[in-house]
Parts: C-alpha cells; sequence; structure tokens
C-alpha cells in the first residue's frame, strides 16, 4: 500500500490548491455580476486599472495568460465599452490595448471587492502573506 500513499487524493497538493481555486472564484462571481465581468475579465482589468495602456504582451505575461485565452477577453471587454484595441503603428502584429472612460469608472465600483473578498476566508494578516508568498514561490518556479 505504501507504494500507492502518492496516489491518494489526501496526499495531494494539486487538489487543494484547485479547490480553493474554485472556492475563490465561485465567491468573487456575486460581487463580479455586479459589474458584468466573469473572473478572468476582472483580473485583465486590474493590470488595465494599474497601467492605463498596455500592449497584448504584457498583459499575456502579467496574467500568464496565452494570447489564444486573452484574445476572446479583451474582445468581450471591448464590446462592454472597457477598453479599446488598436493595432501598434510601429508594428502592426502587436495589439495595443488601452482603458476607455467606462473602463476607469468601472474602478471605482470594484474598489470594495478586495475587502470583501479578504473577510471571506478569515485568515489573519501574517498568514494571508504566507500563503500569498508561497503561492508566487510555486508560480515563479
Amino acid at each position: 500500500m505504501d507504494k500507492y500513499k502518492g496516489l491518494l487524493l489526501k496526499n495531494q497538493l494539486c487538489f487543494p490548491t484547485y479547490a480553493v481555486a474554485n472556492k475563490i472564484v465561485r465567491k468573487y462571481q456575486p460581487l463580479l455580476e455586479k459589474l458584468n465581468l466573469t473572473y478572468t475579465q476582472y483580473i485583465v482589468m486590474m493590470v488595465m486599472w494599474e497601467k492605463r495602456q498596455a500592449h497584448e504582451k504584457e498583459l499575456c505575461e502579467a496574467l500568464r495568460l496565452n494570447t489564444n485565452t486573452l484574445a476572446p477577453l479583451l474582445k468581450r471587454l471591448k464590446e462592454k465599452g472597457f477598453v479599446q484595441l488598436e493595432k501598434d503603428p510601429k508594428d502592426k502584429r502587436n495589439l495595443i490595448i488601452a482603458l476607455t472612460q467606462a473602463g476607469e469608472q468601472l474602478k471605482e465600483k470594484a474598489v470594495d471587492i478586495p475587502p470583501s473578498i479578504a473577510e471571506e476566508f478569515h485568515l489573519s494578516e501574517e498568514e494571508a502573506v504566507l500563503l500569498y508568498k508561497i503561492l508566487y514561490k510555486i508560480l515563479d518556479h
């Protein structure tokens, strides 16, 4: 039986990580519905609120998404009026994403989301910082 110990669900790091990620996204859903955003659209908007303008490649890197995943997100955000998409005049293969006024106004509506989510998980500040560090250690290696 020891040979198969590593195959037990309770011994897997991947399962609680997966389950927690799903739980977190589910907690965001009712808050984001009020903004007419999905979770992945929300993370795109967070980068846009910070940068105001970015190349598609920058967004892919920041969000750890590939262009095939990002492209439909950007299309939907454009349809909603939150971003503008333009070809880079210096290199037509590159796409420049710019925050619109409506996208900027959405930021004010989203400002209460992070503290609302933080309250949901009852982590101390120290626990939250430790978890953040561990997750990014995994992501970066």
